[in-house]
């Protein structure tokens, strides 16, 4: 689950010391080279409230039926994908690229239960410091696949388009 630890939710460089307490002043806007702290503070607020707002990500946690791996054989690649399921169905599809290359039109089987994804976070967004490589527009599946471009060292969480 999740534990951050005394200013990692702003990605503090320097180890958390008592004598001090966190480097709040890293959040300053008057630091404009330090922009990229307000930009993991900011992504660390947007996961803590998609986390609230989506049972997929903690309802079945103890259920086998709650995960299920799409890509978890892509080592070449460096991309592991998965998807995770509120007690009503309802899926939540990760894909994670752990390479430093974007990967453009990247196939991963999801099925066809799902008519249209929709991009929900993109660590790479613009907003929390990252290249901006995302997804605006839903993508839907093809003989049961999705193709994406895959920001480079990011997570993007979809959902089914509404």
């Amino acid at each position: 689950k999740q534990l951050l630890f005394m200013g990692q939710e702003f990605a503090q460089g320097a180890e958390w010391s008592e004598a001090h307490g966190p480097d709040w002043w890293l959040l300053d806007p008057a630091y404009d080279a330090e922009a990229d702290h307000r930009g993991v503070r900011d992504l660390v607020r947007d996961l803590n409230a998609l986390y609230r707002a989506t049972p997929a990500l903690w309802q079945r946690d103890t259920d086998p039926a709650g995960f299920r791996w799409v890509a978890c054989d892509a080592a070449e690649d460096n991309v592991y994908a998965f998807l995770r399921f509120a007690a009503d169905g309802a899926p939540l599809l990760a894909v994670s690229n752990f390479s430093p290359v974007v990967r453009h039109d990247y196939a991963l089987p999801v099925g066809d239960e799902v008519t249209a994804w929709q991009e929900v976070l993109n660590t790479d967004a613009a907003r929390y410091g990252g290249g901006d490589v995302t997804c605006p527009d839903p993508v839907k599946p093809e003989d049961g696949r999705i193709r994406l471009t895959l920001p480079p060292l990011a997570t993007v969480w979809l959902a089914p388009a509404v």
